[in-house]
């Protein structure tokens, strides 16, 4: 730490969850969800940080706390999960921090808020290149701490250049403000003089990410396992079961452990205790599967529910076009199965599709028309599609999260509408994201308590946002095509590493001795 009583802390952060198969993220990708320079950073600073991610607001929100410091703001990038980013804007992101940093006061420590599971066009670890420029600039003594979504993959070069990562414990992810104050107070811990070392382990295991949830299961069992292990010296444990779609040189799980000091004897206890979660992660490793219905079983527990008033409503969860994945939020085969069946009374968002919204908002309130979905798509699985509705509603979808991941959080949905074809309600919004909080549906004045059977483009965030009135007993997540589908077999794993389970599922492994 520099000769002086408030330390600077740098603020930065690259954040995709890239899906290999979705489009590019260009500049503009992240432009539209955040991409925040300094005195951007600095506005939100001196407002109510809504525009920030949770785990910086987290951060932030210690260090006040804990007293004087200077934030030194250099960079957020956030886009919403999609494709790898652009090669080429992503090395002048990379700049831009580079000069940020190199220009800033000396520098006490660095913050990164990061996601994990981001690629390029041309790389498969723009995460490392990241951390391995910081540290670069910063050099070997300053502390580097960064957060991470649990869908991330660690790498080699990540683990080299940052001194502590900490991933969140949660999925639906509701412990971004947690981690972010779990990380601050470790950074204070180390501008007092604490020193750390840590050991990462990678388990060749890929997993749908519907038998990734923290609620339960076996993901669920390994985190809590992994927390009963902390103790004075161990500092944190972060399990990151990765992200498949990503289809990448990266994939597998990824366990890091980190503990004070940088002795033999602090070295050998974080290796011991990444090697047990391991073989208690590859032990278990079979029950990672999936419990997905069929498009039969979808329509008969709709109907059952429609046709008793006595039994609670359902959510029917099409993970396959999953936003907060990579998905366009636009698929029709739901829609398209419930039209046909003539009898289904549901409620079925978000459909992206900006077009269609437009033309609702220009057409007016109880128009009847011909609602074509998809007609300037060419992303694979975004089928057109034509039918006719009458709008319902409309709106300009500007609103603030109420629950789980997108809580406190301003979003944009952009132009809104509310369709009504036959006796489907459908919430057509402009600008991509996924069903994940109950005022996205608020906003088009539905009754969420009222509605018996509800469809949601997301794959388990939504479970956080409408555990008012649907627990666990009422989703049913339907197998339907889509790019952030969970059934492995349908997904193009080309580039992932082999041999690594279920893909090659008589393969044999141990941890690797050290």
């Amino acid at each position: 730490m520099s000769n002086k009583t408030i330390p600077n802390i740098a603020i930065l952060g690259f954040s995709l969850e890239a899906n290999r198969q979705a489009p590019v993220s260009d500049r503009k990708a992240f432009v539209a969800s955040q991409y925040l320079d300094a005195d951007e950073i600095k506005k939100e600073m001196e407002g109510d940080l809504a525009g920030l991610r949770g785990d910086v607001c987290g951060f932030f929100s210690r260090m006040n706390n804990n007293g004087a410091w200077n934030a030194v703001p250099i960079l957020l990038a956030e886009a919403l999960p999609g494709g790898p980013a652009d090669h080429e804007f992503f090395l002048e992101m990379l700049e831009t921090m580079r000069a940020g940093l190199s220009d800033a006061p000396l520098v006490d420590g660095v913050f990164i808020s990061e996601h994990g599971a981001g690629l390029t066009t041309e790389d498969d670890d723009p995460d490392g290149i990241v951390f391995n420029m910081v540290r670069e600039v910063v050099g070997p003594s300053v502390p580097i701490i960064t957060v991470l979504d649990l869908h991330g993959h660690v790498t080699p070069r990540m683990q080299a250049s940052a001194d502590v990562i900490i991933a969140y414990l949660t999925n639906p992810h509701v412990d971004q403000f947690e981690r972010g104050e779990e990380a601050a107070e470790i950074m204070i811990s180390m501008l007092g003089g604490m020193q750390t070392s840590s050991t990462l382990v990678r388990v060749p295991m890929i997993s749908p990410a519907v038998s990734l949830l923290t609620k339960q299961g076996p993901y669920a069992d390994l985190i809590r396992y992994g927390q009963t292990l902390l103790n004075e010296s161990i500092v944190n444990i972060s399990i990151l079961a990765g992200f498949a779609p990503a289809n990448a040189s990266t994939n597998g799980m990824s366990i890091v452990v980190t503990v004070k000091g940088i002795n033999l004897v602090s070295k050998d206890i974080a290796q011991k205790t990444a090697n047990d979660i391991a073989e208690k992660a590859w032990l278990d490793r079979a029950r990672y599967t999936t419990n997905l219905i069929n498009f039969d079983k979808m329509i008969e527990l709709s109907k059952s529910v429609l046709n008793d008033p006595d039994k609670p409503g359902i959510i029917i969860a099409d993970v396959a076009d999953n936003p907060g994945g990579g998905g366009r939020g636009n698929t029709v085969y739901v829609l398209r199965r419930m039209i046909e069946e003539k009898t289904i009374n549901a409620t079925i968002g978000l459909m992206i599709d900006p077009a269609l919204a437009e033309e609702a908002h220009q057409l007016g309130l109880g128009i009847k028309f011909r609602a074509r979905f998809n007609r300037h798509e060419i992303t694979k699985y975004s089928e057109k599609f034509e039918t006719d509705a009458v709008v319902i509603n409309l709106v300009q979808g500007n609103c603030v999260g109420r629950r789980g991941v997108y809580a406190g959080r301003r979003t944009d949905l952009g132009l809104c509408a509310l369709l009504k074809i036959d006796d489907i309600k459908v919430i057509v919004a402009s600008e991509r994201h996924q069903l994940a909080d109950p005022a996205f549906v608020e906003i088009m004045g539905i009754d969420i308590s009222k509605e018996r059977v509800l469809v949601v483009k997301s794959r388990g965030h939504f479970r956080a946002g409408f555990d008012e009135h649907h627990d666990a007993n009422q989703i049913f997540e339907v197998d339907a095509p889509g790019l952030t589908t969970p059934n492995l077999t349908q997904l193009d794993l080309s580039r992932v590493p082999r041999p690594i389970f279920p893909l090659d599922s008589e393969m044999k492994w141990k941890v690797p001795k050290v």
